[in-house]
Formats: structure tokens, sequence, C-alpha cells
């Protein structure tokens, strides 16, 4: 209702001041605050009853009521209601029902893949362009299936080395400090029949992916480091923990039903801890050293053992000739001593004077001596050229 001044100044003369509005101020004009006036003062703040009454004629000329009445000023009129009509009221419902079907149009990217639930129970997925759904039945969740994520171990969220270390037990009971990233991303591979998709799994059987990720990233590494030795581990078996902390990660992860794809593990070198870390300097300089003196002697060796096993197996061989060679002509011996036997009992002086003169040949044939029968030997000139009887005849 508009508000009327109490204090007896009606602004009709002979009262005791100016009347005042409902915070203080003197009326715009000097004159009272009738039903629908119009005030034309400047410099003043608006009257809230003039706003008020502003207000309804707008409603009245936007919305006449049913029995008509003008739209002039005044206190006679308040602002109508709208009609009840049945065109009024179906015109009302199907704005209603535009507006309710206009909130239920979406998109999906390139990128995503829209879970769509019915009173929050699965109902589908949606591909990339414009959807509809029935709001306040059904739901939508727009994941993005092809964005690959990192998680981070034994780093910081922005791909720094971590102030703390990440430290692992060994199988021979060394620490050791590892710190590695896992990239994942959303499988898009078929689903078998019966099974949810993948990025309904993704949705309904994870509450914290990142976190998730994480944790059993960091179980399936100290699980894998805990069956190995530390010498393999910072050298080169890097490649091999890589690879059986993938396949654990995904293993776990699958039993969960998470629908999450590992694409790869990438490991920093692992170190010992800082602590111990120049010592494990040493220890491993020493094993270098030690690995480069074995194989020097190695080689030493490679070089030293063949050129003994060739002389050795000389040796046998020669051996080997010899004693064919003693026992062929042991034989021979035998057998021509039994053919002399076999002559000497048919002829035994024919076959003495034959022994003895081929001893004597054998034993004087290389003798440089000429021997002169005294018979022959008379009238002979006393020099003669004997040496050059001693030359090879041709």
């Amino acid at each position: 209702m508009p508000w009327s001044d109490n204090s007896g100044n009606d602004g009709r003369g002979g009262g005791r001041g100016p009347q005042r509005g409902p915070w203080g101020q003197p009326p715009r004009d000097g004159g009272g605050n009738g039903g629908g006036g119009q005030g034309g003062g400047r410099g003043q703040p608006p009257d809230l009853e003039e706003l008020l009454q502003a207000s309804r004629q707008r409603l009245k000329r936007a919305f006449p009521r049913r029995g008509g009445g003008g739209a002039g000023g005044g206190n006679g009129g308040g602002a109508g209601g709208i009609p009840m009509t049945p065109r009024t009221v179906g015109l009302g419902l199907v704005i209603l029902l535009g507006l309710w079907a206009l909130s239920g149009v979406y998109q999906v990217d390139a990128q995503e893949q829209g879970v769509t639930t019915t009173f929050g129970k699965y109902a589908g997925i949606t591909g990339p362009g414009l959807h509809w759904r029935a709001p306040m039945i059904q739901g939508v969740t727009l994941v993005p299936v092809d964005k690959q994520q990192t998680a981070y171990i034994g780093f910081s969220s922005t791909g720094a080395q971590a102030s703390e270390e990440n430290l692992m037990l060994t199988s021979d009971r060394n620490i050791v400090d590892i710190s590695f990233t896992v990239d994942w991303k959303i499988d898009r591979a078929a689903p078998e029949a019966g099974e949810l998709p993948n990025v309904a799994k993704f949705i309904f059987n994870i509450e914290n992916p990142d976190s998730m990720v994480k944790a059993v990233a960091e179980s399936a590494m100290r699980e894998t480091v805990g069956g190995n030795r530390l010498g393999p581990i910072i050298t080169s078996g890097q490649a091999l923990v890589v690879e059986q902390t993938h396949q654990r990660i995904q293993e776990v992860l699958d039993s969960y039903q998470s629908g999450i794809e590992v694409l790869r593990v990438n490991m920093e070198k692992p170190e010992p801890p800082r602590a111990v870390r120049d010592a494990f300097a040493d220890v491993i300089k020493a094993r270098n050293e030690q690995a480069q003196m074995i194989n020097e002697a190695q080689r030493a060796s490679n070089q030293i053992i063949p050129v003994a096993e060739g002389e050795a197996r000389k040796l046998v061989e020669e051996a080997r000739a010899y004693s064919a060679r003693v026992g062929a002509d042991s034989i021979g011996q035998a057998e021509r001593f039994n053919k002399i036997y076999t002559e000497y009992r048919r002829a035994p002086q024919v076959t003495r004077q034959r022994m003895y003169l081929e001893t004597v040949e054998g034993v004087l044939g290389d003798m440089n001596k000429i021997i002169i029968d005294e018979e022959a030997g008379k009238g002979v000139v006393p020099y003669l050229p004997l040496d050059q009887l001693n030359k090879p005849k041709n």
C-alpha cells in the first residue's frame, strides 16, 4: 500500500511544514505524494512509490486486464494479473516445454565421449556432435577419452624433481631412490559382451583417477624393485624394471575395472640415497676397475692359451710321427733280419762275405780316403790328382 504522511501535513496549506517521504526527503515539487502523481523536481532521487507505480503501469500495458481498463495514473487501480484462459495456459505450457527441450541439447567434442544415465543408471555412450537428453530424467558426463594424462611419482606436479626422496627396498636389502612417471588415458578398446564400455567403467568405478593411478604405480614399482637386486637396477637392468612395472600396473587397473590404458612408464636413472651416494659411487668405480682387469686377463688368456694348445698339439703329432717311424723301422729291420737269416741258412759263406762288404761300405763309404793296393800301385807316378777322384759324378 502507498505510504502516507501521518504527521498532519497534508500539503494543502496551513500545515506545520512540508510533507516528507518515507526516508525524510521533501516532496519533489513541494506538493503531496498523491496516488499517481508525477513529480517534476530536479536533482532529487525518485520516490519509491513512483517506482512501484511505474512498474504497475508497465505490467498493465503488457498484460491488460480481462475487463479492460485504461493505463491511466492515480491510485485507482492496482496491477492486474494474467488472465487464466486456456489460451494463456497452453501458451505457458508450450513455452515451458520448449525451454525444457532446449535445456537438454548438448555437444560432444571430437576428443570426448558422453556417458548417458537415466535416473542415475547407465544408458549409453554418445559420440562427437550434437545430442539431446531428457532434462531432470537423463544425465550426461563428458569424458576426454583421448586426453593423455601423467601421474608423477617422485616428482612434483609440474614435473620437477621432488625435494623428498622416493626410497625403495631391493631384494638384497639395499635402498634405492627411484622417480618415474606413468602416462595413461582411457582405453578405447571395444568391451566384451555384457560388460560396460571402458569410459563408463572410468566414470562409475573410480572416484579419484589421478590418486588411484599414482598409488597403483608406486605399489607396482615397489613390488618390482623388491624382486630385483640393486646392481641390475642401477646399471643394465632398468629396461626390465620398466617392463615389469608397466605390466603390473595394467594388471591391477584391469582388476579394478578402471577402463584405463597405461601407455608408458618413464623412469629416471635410479640412484642410491643421498647420504650414501658417494660411497656407492666408489663401489661402482671399484667394480668397473675389477671388470676391466678381468677383461684384460681374459684377453691375455685368449692370446696365450691358443698358442700353448697349438704347441701341445704339435708335440703330440711329432711324438706320434716318431712313434710311427720307429715302429715301422723296427718292423722293417725285423723283416730284413728274417730274410738275411733265411739266406744265411742257405749259403752261410756267401751271406757272411756279403754282410762284411756291406758293413765296410757303410763304414768307409763317407770317408775321404783313397786306398791303393800294393800290387796295383807299382809304377804309379808319385804325383796323382787324387782329389779329383772324389768329385761327384754327374
